[in-house]
């Protein structure tokens, strides 16, 4: 429990800190080009879990129409 209350400690500590900073984070990486960077790379990963989901989804469809078949 002490280990749990002192890294809540600490983490709130450093967003603290961290929130006392002049330029956002997006400022920063806008003036030094990378903030499309990130997005490019967000966007590919939610592209990519999204096209996971749809074929894990298809293969699901096709187990259950197989099941389906098989009872009846």
């Amino acid at each position: 429990m002490r280990r749990l209350a002192s890294t809540t400690c600490a983490v709130l500590l450093s967003l603290t800190l961290a929130a006392q900073n002049d330029a956002p984070p997006a400022d920063f990486l806008r003036s030094i080009g990378k903030l499309y960077v990130v997005v490019a790379v967000i966007v590919i990963v939610f592209l990519g879990l999204a096209f996971y989901l749809w074929s894990l989804d298809r293969k699901a469809r096709a187990l259950e129409e197989q099941i389906n078949d098989h009872v009846q």
